[in-house]
């Protein structure tokens, strides 16, 4: 099978902390720590592969602690096309309420890349776009490539006529729906990075439907968004579909709007209709709100869970 390629140019070690109950400003004393390769491409590339979808990863890495990186990919198979850098990969806390099922997010930035990244990274994704190839960008940028976004990328991708899909948010989602340019297959904002990118509140669910909508009439392919508790919705080719979430107590929420975009490109990729990638991305969210870490559970438990995913035609 074609393999799906994702890239991630700012990834991160993720160190998620649980513990019992968080307060600002007190002493906590963690009940369970990990730290795990992250990045929205990394755990994208880690649940298609674990789903058996075959998966080629890129991005920007700093060789000097590459090895996590690097140990991840070889055991789900996934093949690795990070550009090296010097420095370090950054490291972002993960501190889960066990008590609320919260995650409180602290982010840095990313390290400093040379001039030249983007060509870099470019020239390992140019003999790998062709029509039928699913691009999948995600996460933020680092400083340094900010400035041009993911425009270089949107033209690569649309010159070969790969298809792409981008999650990101904010000024780097903001900056790759400018008119004039070529605009992806698919986006996947939540609803507070959609209320973002629209400047106003969307308080209804008919208000984030228009939206989306409103997003498709602009040239975006397809316009999923997540939902948190009231589940997910995607507005396609088509029409406009509501998935339920499943009932389940999280372990941790870190990765599952990842995982959603990796479920819906999963169906992409099967050639499956747009219903039942929203069906399949819940289930792929679902299965990793149980799990630390970029990992589902094997391909017919996610596959079952799908099955018990209600939708609602908009």
């Amino acid at each position: 099978m074609t393999p799906v390629l994702t890239l991630t140019p700012n990834p991160a070690l993720d160190l998620t902390v649980r513990v019992p109950t968080l307060q600002a400003g007190h002493v906590h004393l963690a009940s369970e720590a990990a730290t795990t390769p992250g990045g929205k491409g990394v755990n994208v590339a880690a649940c298609l592969a674990d789903f058996g979808v075959p998966v080629v990863a890129g991005g920007l890495l700093g060789q000097a602690n590459a090895g996590p990186f690097e140990a991840l990919l070889g055991a789900k198979g996934v093949a690795d096309h990070f550009v090296r850098l010097a420095g370090s990969t950054r490291t972002n806390i993960k501190l889960v309420a066990a008590d609320t099922g919260d995650t409180t997010d602290i982010n840095l930035p990313g390290f400093d890349v040379p001039a030249g990244a983007w060509e870099a990274l470019l020239a390992r994704v140019r003999p790998l776009a062709r029509p039928g190839v699913i691009v999948v960008a995600a996460g933020s940028l680092p400083p340094a490539l900010q400035a041009g976004g993911y425009a270089p990328l949107l033209h690569l991708l649309a010159e070969t006529g790969a298809t792409a899909v981008l999650d990101t948010s904010g000024a780097a989602l903001a900056a790759a729906l400018q008119p004039g340019q070529p605009l992806p297959a698919l986006i996947k904002p939540n609803r507070h990075e959609l209320e973002t990118l629209a400047g106003r509140a969307l308080p209804t669910l008919a208000d984030v439907v228009a939206e989306a909508q409103a997003l498709r009439t602009r040239g975006v392919g397809a316009v999923a968004v997540s939902l948190g508790a009231e589940g997910a919705l995607l507005v396609a080719p088509g029409g406009a579909w509501r998935a339920e979430a499943l009932p389940v107590v999280p372990v941790s929420t870190v990765g599952a709007g990842d995982a959603l975009v990796a479920g819906l490109v999963a169906a992409r990729h099967a050639d499956l209709p747009w219903p039942e990638a929203l069906r399949l991305g819940v289930a792929f969210a679902t299965a990793k709100l149980r799990r630390l870490g970029p990992h589902l559970p094997p391909r017919d438990e996610v596959q079952a869970l799908a099955a018990h995913v209600t939708l609602h035609s908009l």
